[in-house]
């Protein structure tokens, strides 16, 4: 038996929830271990759009089991609110859904807290999604003032626990923003013990749920959310997330150790997108940039942010593919070039007159970074109902032959639409 870990490798939004449901099938526990949601997955299944968060994209699949890690910070309202939906729409979430009692839980301080510190950043905001989620991870690290999802079910220490939290926030928040409205933490109190009982036969110990698991043979699938130039420790800092969603946060975020994993898949699009702040070398402000972005669809999941769009920039998806560890390619989106004259893939950066093909590890490094390109011709032709590798155009199999070898891993899987049967497997 194996398990897998899909990771993205640029700036996040590389279409990973698309491959999480093709290999779903062929694994019996799907585990989400970094993250809140500020992340989404958009999943075509059988013939209807989903559009996730929070849950797993596995909870869309019957007779899989789907795992909320301790890695993953919890807004139990906006939990609560995709199970309603998905319900709605007559997915069953019942016992195929587990969640951490480790998960550390968002409470409307960090959405107040986040808001406040972002604005003060003026031009130089990092571009969250106002989700409390950077402020949640801050708090875990510091401790004090942290609570985590099993703590709602020790009724009266969490609302004495709260209420001190309460106090403090207050006054933090009220020095930022003197007509900040205080927060009443009874009033939290009681919606956060709703939102308990009614996630009561979801929470449990999942790391021990999982390593039962692996003990009896199961095999588990890693979905990572964002992407891996994104991470916390070695991401573009300090415009990145608050966890770690490179293949480095698989193992501290599920508490399943890396030799249990036997194929690490890495997501990019056939181009680059990123979104909120923060240098971006390949980055097109033009008709092409435009172009991409509109034939991609290219407006967050989460959000409705429009993504900002360039070239391929194998030197960043080569970084993060070395730090994830992955052993091969899934290349999506490669349909969005179809219509382009010539494309071109940035194999290294100039920076201060210097050639180099490593990713520096300082923000305003990243800031001088001069593209370096190989130009490659278009093709010019729908790929979208290409179901075989060899049926691809002469000038398709270039680009991704291109993309192979610069960034030293095969390229295995590639999708040329949203649908489950617009994805080829590499032979």
């Amino acid at each position: 038996m194996s398990s897998t870990a899909v990771i993205g490798l640029q700036w996040g939004d590389e279409a990973k929830g698309k491959i999480v449901d093709l290999l779903t099938d062929q694994h019996d526990i799907v585990v989400r271990y970094q993250g809140g949601n500020n992340a989404g997955h958009t999943v075509v299944c059988n013939g209807q759009t989903y559009k996730l968060s929070l849950l797993p994209v596995g909870v869309l699949r019957p007779g899989i089991v789907s795992v909320v890690a301790p890695g993953v910070v919890i807004n139990p309202r906006a939990f609560l609110g995709e199970i309603d939906q998905l319900r709605e729409r007559n997915v069953p979430v019942g016992d195929n859904l587990l969640v951490s009692d480790r998960a550390h839980v968002v409470f409307p301080y960090h959405v107040a807290e986040e808001a406040v510190l972002e604005k003060s950043r003026k031009s130089d905001a990092i571009g969250t999604t106002m989700r409390g989620i950077g402020t949640c991870y801050r708090d875990k690290a510091g401790r004090t003032h942290a609570m985590r999802m099993g703590d709602l079910y020790h009724v009266d220490s969490f609302r004495q626990r709260l209420a001190e939290i309460v106090i403090q926030k207050n006054q933090l928040l009220t020095a930022l923003l003197p007509d900040f409205q205080q927060l009443d933490a009874a009033k939290i109190a009681e919606e956060y013990l709703g939102y308990a009982a009614r996630l009561a036969p979801h929470v449990t110990d999942t790391t021990s749920y999982l390593h039962t698991a692996l003990a009896q043979g199961k095999r588990l699938l890693f979905e990572g959310a964002q992407g891996s130039l994104l991470d916390i420790d070695h991401g573009s800092f300090p415009y990145v997330t608050s966890s770690n969603s490179s293949g480095c946060g698989i193992h501290n975020g599920s508490g399943v150790p890396e030799r249990n994993i036997s194929r690490m898949i890495g997501v990019v699009k056939a181009y680059t997108t990123r979104v909120g702040g923060g240098p971006f070398p390949t980055e097109l402000n033009n008709s092409i940039g435009q172009h991409i972005r509109d034939v991609g669809k290219e407006y967050g999941t989460v959000t409705g942010r429009p993504r900002r769009c360039g070239w391929f920039d194998a030197v960043a998806a080569g970084y993060g593919g070395r730090i994830s560890g992955v052993d091969c390619l899934a290349v999506m989106l490669l349909d969005v070039l179809s219509q382009l004259d010539e494309l071109k893939v940035c194999v290294a950066y100039e920076i201060r007159g210097e050639r180099t093909i490593n990713f520096p590890s300082h923000v305003e490094e990243l800031m001088l970074a001069q593209p370096v390109y190989r130009t490659l011709p278009g093709w010019k032709t729908d790929i979208s109902h290409v179901r075989k590798l060899g049926d691809f155009p002469g000038a398709t199999r270039a680009y991704l032959d291109t993309l192979a070898e610069i960034m030293g891993r095969p390229v295995e899987i590639i999708s040329v639409g949203p649908d489950r049967e617009q994805t080829i497997l590499a032979d």
